[in-house]
């Protein structure tokens, strides 16, 4: 049993959460390719087997998301299950349609942001949430993101909910802070629905509550991105055994497959250009 599940995570637990639940239910190595905020649901591929080693190669993907964003309350953690810690009467001139479909527009394209100081990036080899707990101080990184497309959704008094397309890294609780300074208030996400991530979609994501031995799981082979090439059985032997190969092939990343199955990853040899070496060995 090895693959790739697509889990509709729920509200209320941890990406880890759901990593335990399947590991014990399956009895294998589980992994995730990036978490998921506790308080937001939708799209969490999860890796069993031989897949959690495709994990580096799946990080990288840009991301869809319908997020709600609650005007006039600032909270610690950003998001609407943290402490209020500043509230204000939100401007009602500028919650109009065309005012904050504007004022989206502008985030359209490359964006520096800064990390909201909850979150999983380590400074000095401890994350940001630690020194948060310990209500110490810390210089917070900028991060260079991209957002693809945004575009208003609906109004509803001091809410609004909005659908975007971000790359890979970018902080949806940032990017509200930000919209939240152009629209000269203060807010917090009140809900966040991941849509999309790579190829994933939510439509065609399970509960966690259907996972059983039975499931069936997609192949590794069904979601690389790059290059990848059939193999015969002298270079299954080789691969398998985790050789470097003649450069041949003239690609920077390479999958091979033996019988349709994913048997190993190769990358360009930094010291030899003219050889491949194993990146990952599926064994």
């Amino acid at each position: 049993m090895d693959g790739i599940i697509i889990i509709n995570k729920t509200k209320g637990c941890t990406s880890h959460d759901v990593v335990y639940k399947i590991k014990k239910m399956l009895n294998k190595k589980v992994g995730h390719t990036g978490t998921l905020d506790p308080m937001a649901e939708g799209v969490l591929p999860i890796l069993i087997g031989k897949g959690t080693q495709l994990s580096k190669y799946l990080i990288n993907h840009d991301k869809k998301y319908i997020v709600e964003l609650q005007l006039g309350i600032k909270t610690d953690t950003a998001d609407s299950e943290g402490k209020i810690i500043e509230e204000k009467t939100v401007n009602k001139t500028k919650l109009s349609k065309e005012n904050i479909t504007n004022v989206l527009q502008t985030f359209i394209g490359k964006q520096e942001q800064i990390p909201p100081i909850y979150s999983a990036i380590k400074v000095n080899g401890k994350k940001l949430y630690e020194y948060a707990r310990e209500g110490k101080s810390v210089e917070l990184p900028i991060k260079k993101v991209i957002i693809n497309k945004i575009e208003l959704l609906n109004v509803n008094q001091n809410k609004f909910t909005f659908k975007c397309n971000v790359s890979k890294g970018t902080y949806i609780r940032s990017l509200i802070n930000d919209i939240c300074k152009k629209l000269g208030t203060i807010g917090c996400m009140s809900d966040l629905i991941r849509t999309k991530q790579g190829n994933f979609y939510i439509e065609d994501s399970i509960d966690l509550e259907d996972i059983n031995e039975d499931t069936k799981l997609i192949n590794m082979v069904d979601v690389i991105d790059f290059p990848i090439l059939e193999v015969n059985e002298y270079l299954y032997n080789r691969i398998k055994n985790g050789s470097k190969l003649e450069n041949r092939y003239n690609y920077e990343k390479l999958a091979f497959t033996y019988n349709k199955e994913l048997i190993g990853i190769y990358i360009i040899d930094p010291k030899d250009s003219s050889k491949i070496k194993p990146k990952n060995i599926f064994n």
